[in-house]
């Protein structure tokens, strides 16, 4: 799939670090450095502008490792981005842990997935077919 791409930053476009990954890492593009304090949320720009094709979508999602080792996390993950939208790709990073984190110009602070998806037209019904699980919600398949 071919994605019209601006790169206002001064750092190389997502990239898929192995043949068989699903995301590209995107980068903080910052003139100077954010220090995100324990419960702090910040909104962290890229540099990035994209043209999604109809029916596509770009996921925002954690990056595991500053999850794991700094208990960094994207917010509203994952974050949505829609094919008509085109302003600049930010991402909403929360620091989870107890102790300040610094966010530099070119880290790598999430990842983006990009996907097909369907476009849904309600059919308004009185009733639908039931299952064996029915009702069953919030741990009902758990012990």
């Amino acid at each position: 799939m071919k994605v019209k791409i601006i790169n206002k930053s001064q750092h190389p476009l997502p990239a898929y670090e192995t043949i068989l990954s699903a995301g590209m890492d995107l980068r903080a593009s910052l003139t100077e450095s954010i220090i995100l304090q324990p419960m702090q949320r910040a909104l962290i720009p890229t540099g990035l502008y994209i043209e999604l094709p109809a029916g596509t979508e770009a996921q925002i999602r954690p990056r595991s490792g500053l999850a794991f080792k700094h208990g960094i996390t994207v917010l509203n993950s994952p974050g949505t981005i829609d094919a008509d939208y085109r302003g600049e790709i930010k991402v909403l990073l929360i620091n989870l842990s107890q102790e300040p984190f610094e966010i530099k110009d070119s880290e790598r602070i999430a990842q983006m997935i990009i996907s097909k998806h369907e476009t849904v037209e309600w059919q308004l019904v009185e009733s639908i077919n039931q299952t064996e699980r029915g009702e069953g919600g919030f741990g009902h398949t758990g012990k």
